[in-house]
């Protein structure tokens, strides 16, 4: 099965996801940081704490004291540690582009991944999430839901050695050759592996009896 294949599939059983909610582009990039190592739901708690306490601009946010910025993203988890990251993205952020995002998000692809992947604690999929979501580019986002899907699938196939494609950079390269680099394409794609993974390919249990793709499915695991 061809990754277009798929997003069809995928598209006509869940429909458009909508995905990533954000009303700024600076809030797309603190929850894109806040998301690590917890689930969506936690990261829209912080979200709504940072919105409340008027703190998602980059400038309110970088000279907010640490304690009211642990406080607010406490429900997101190891909260004292992104309290210092995403505080030293807004004080960057704040001081090299103030709180119009635009010149930053316009740059080029490859100078903004860059400047991106610079910050601390910030790794291919997020930056990749911020390069996707917050500026509209081309990238497409890999995932531990994509990557569970395509190794149960087969889809990718293998490399040159004879191995199964499964590292960030292999993965990417595979879905950006196979699909029309479109940002909006990319965008709902992704959205809707994630839907898939949450709610079918689960790591543990996967629900593929019921799974609409269960039939193009190579390694379908038993309940």
């Amino acid at each position: 099965m061809k990754p277009a294949e798929l997003c069809e599939v995928l598209y006509a059983e869940f429909g458009p996801q909508g995905w990533w909610p954000g009303e700024t582009a600076f809030e797309v990039i603190a929850g894109a940081v806040l998301t690590q190592n917890t689930a969506w739901s936690n990261v829209e708690k912080a979200i709504a704490n940072l919105k409340k306490a008027k703190l998602l601009t980059p400038t309110k946010l970088a000279h907010a004291p640490l304690s009211k910025i642990r406080a607010a993203i406490k429900p997101s988890g190891y909260y004292n540690q992104k309290a210092v990251r995403i505080r030293a993205i807004a004080k960057y952020l704040a001081e090299n582009y103030g709180d119009d995002l635009t010149r930053f998000l316009s740059q080029p692809t490859c100078s903004l991944s860059h400047e991106v992947e610079s910050w601390k604690g910030v790794g291919p999929e997020t930056r990749d999430s911020i390069l996707l979501y917050a500026a509209g580019k081309p990238v497409f986002v890999i995932d531990a839901y994509t990557v569970r899907i395509t190794e149960r699938t087969g889809m990718a196939g293998r490399n040159g050695d004879g191995k199964a494609r499964s590292s960030y950079s292999e993965l990417q390269a595979f879905f950006e050759n196979e699909l029309p680099r479109n940002p909006r394409l990319f965008n709902e794609f992704h959205a809707l592996l994630v839907h898939l993974g949450k709610n079918y390919c689960r790591k543990t249990k996967p629900l593929c009896v019921s799974c609409p793709v269960r039939t193009r499915c190579r390694k379908r695991t038993r309940r």
